[in-house]
């Protein structure tokens, strides 16, 4: 399957970013960084990344807006808008641990339509349309993992407090909980089955927009089914996300909404 040309956009803006992060990971003790909130760092490298990601993405298409983890919202001239999250796994990549990514989705008429999630350390690039698949570079189709039993799964999670007290309860259940701190890499990992779950978030804290919109449609063109933790559909702007192939979406689902 040829590469569809907004992934192509996408992917060319995602590469140029790239280059400029893996040289400030090469030297991530001279990086200039404040703190956003608690465990909630940016750094020089953060804002560099966004800022050519929106340069290049608005050469190619000049009249759509963007959301931004930190530059926020523009609006543009017409309904689509380019979702973009520069660096997302900012601790592990200020700490020097490799589990980092870039991620941008493309949302026309208030649906995610395109996204894609850029490893620059593995140089693994996951992609998707909406009704046309999800890939990786190379042409290499992506699946959900085919597991159906909980006590042979994998899953990720994030830290999320208020989930601590059903998370003890998966973890009785599965075979291992990851907690990689990367959440659209997460999902493009169970998109291409290496998970064969994750959740996080709350209504209150959670994944933001930028975290969640490439990877969620990634794993939906997978064959994976993705929701709320509740069982809603407004999971990219609710901060809160339940993903994973049929059988065990299904089975955390139960886990986690139960009284």
């Amino acid at each position: 399957m040829a590469t569809p040309a907004i992934i192509n956009v996408m992917s060319k803006a995602a590469g140029k970013a790239s280059r400029s992060l893996l040289r400030d990971y090469n030297e991530v003790e001279n990086l200039q960084v404040s703190v956003k909130g608690p465990g909630d760092f940016v750094s020089a490298a953060d804002r560099r990344a966004e800022e050519i990601i929106q340069e290049e993405l608005a050469i190619a298409k000049p009249d759509f807006g963007f959301l931004m983890e930190e530059r926020g919202e523009i609006k543009g001239k017409t309904d689509s808008r380019f979702i973009i999250d520069p660096l997302d796994g900012t601790t592990n990549f200020l700490h020097g641990i490799p589990h980092w990514c870039i991620s941008i989705a493309l949302e026309e008429r208030g649906k995610i339509t395109a996204g894609l999630v850029f490893d620059p350390m593995q140089d693994e690039l996951f992609y998707a349309v909406k009704g046309q698949g999800a890939w990786m570079r190379g042409n290499k189709r992506l699946r959900v993992s085919g597991r159906k039993n909980l006590y042979t799964s994998v899953i990720a999670s994030n830290d999320t407090k208020d989930l601590k007290d059903r998370l003890v309860t998966v973890e009785k259940q599965v075979a291992a909980v990851r907690h990689f701190g990367a959440t659209a890499l997460d999902l493009a990992y169970v998109a291409a089955g290496r998970l064969d779950a994750y959740f996080g978030g709350t209504p209150k804290a959670g994944p933001k927009p930028w975290d969640l919109a490439a990877g969620q449609l990634i794993v939906r063109e997978a064959g994976g089914y993705v929701s709320e933790i509740n069982g809603q559909s407004n999971h990219v702007y609710n901060q809160n996300i339940l993903a994973g192939n049929e059988h065990i979406y299904g089975q955390l689902k139960d886990i986690l909404n139960a009284k």
